[in-house]
């Protein structure tokens, strides 16, 4: 059993014009926080993105050895009837069978929120899948409407996307991780105790275990919860707060009792760091790193520091 708990400490001086702060402010995670700017950008993707793409430069001949150049395809998985639009990363010349890594969005986010993860992880040889979930957003490219969505129809989009990916014949089915944001986050960590033998490894970033206490915060039963409801400024249904009345994601997610990655910043102003806590004690092995000053939602030097994290991770869980 191991238990690690890291606090990074981060501070960033921008000196001159705002802008050029600005510029470094390039967002990746997602969450209920981007809400207004993501939904804008939230079209198609360009076709420049199904074409082959080009790994970063680098510095060092070791380190351009160690890079990849990866296709980007546009994949669709099927849940009830409904589909499910996703892109996978393929690094070109990795192995035959490859880990693969299952990225999920936070609420009212679409895949795009995983993109800049995907770049960097496809880079150094693995498989990754972004996706929509069905009702996820109003951005969301697969069917179903926000007022359908729950806790459960997303885990049940996340099942159907693991069988998907499952059957891929590059993917190596010993080393599949589900990597979340915030609810995505919550969503793969219920998933993931679900189906363990299934799941080698589990990324999480400032999950959303909050969002059973929020739901009895405003409503006093199952009763109250009106047919439609505003939550963060769009609009759910009754399912979505009647599946979490009573539900505790601590009694769950500790089924899952391999190595998870938990990441979380202690300025979250929508999902308290006390939660991701409360998580890292529950969990039988955890590895848990504080970003000082982090929000919901990472960015710029966070996220670097967040991908560092997770390559450590990966490189650990799978013994490379």
């Amino acid at each position: 059993m191991r238990k690690k708990i890291s606090f990074i400490l981060m501070v960033t001086f921008c000196i001159g014009m705002l802008g050029g702060c600005a510029e470094k402010m390039n967002t990746a995670g997602g969450g209920a926080e981007k809400i207004g700017t993501d939904f804008q950008n939230a079209g198609n993707v360009d076709t420049t993105e199904m074409e082959t793409a080009v790994s970063y430069g680098t510095n060092t001949e070791e380190a351009e050895e160690s890079m990849y150049e990866y296709e980007i395809r546009e994949l669709y998985a099927e849940n009830n009837g409904k589909q499910i639009y996703g892109i996978e990363y393929v690094p070109q010349n990795a192995g035959e069978r490859m880990p693969t890594i299952i990225y999920s969005h936070g609420f009212g986010d679409t895949y795009r929120s995983g993109m800049d993860y995907a770049d960097t992880l496809a880079e150094n040889g693995y498989v990754v899948y972004c996706f929509d979930f069905c009702g996820g957003g109003p951005g969301s490219k697969s069917d179903g409407s926000m007022t359908e969505m729950s806790l459960f129809t997303e885990q049940s989009d996340l099942e159907a996307v693991l069988t998907m990916i499952q059957e891929q014949p590059y993917v190596d089915r010993e080393r599949i991780v589900l990597f979340g944001a915030s609810q995505g986050g919550a969503v793969s960590a219920v998933t993931s105790a679900a189906h363990k033998e299934e799941i080698a490894g589990l990324i999480l970033l400032y999950p959303a275990f909050v969002m059973a206490d929020d739901t009895r915060s405003e409503f006093g039963s199952v009763e109250d919860i009106p047919e439609t409801y505003s939550l963060m400024g769009l609009t759910v249904g009754r399912e979505y707060g009647a599946a979490l009345m009573d539900y505790d994601f601590y009694e769950v997610i500790p089924q899952y009792d391999k190595e998870v990655l938990l990441i979380h910043g202690d300025k979250d102003g929508i999902v308290p760091i006390s939660y991701s806590k409360k998580a890292a004690q529950v969990y039988p092995s955890v590895q848990f790193e504080v970003l000082s000053g982090g929000g919901h939602g990472f960015y710029g030097k966070d996220v670097e520091k967040t991908i560092d994290f997770i390559l450590g991770y990966l490189k650990e869980l799978f013994g490379e």
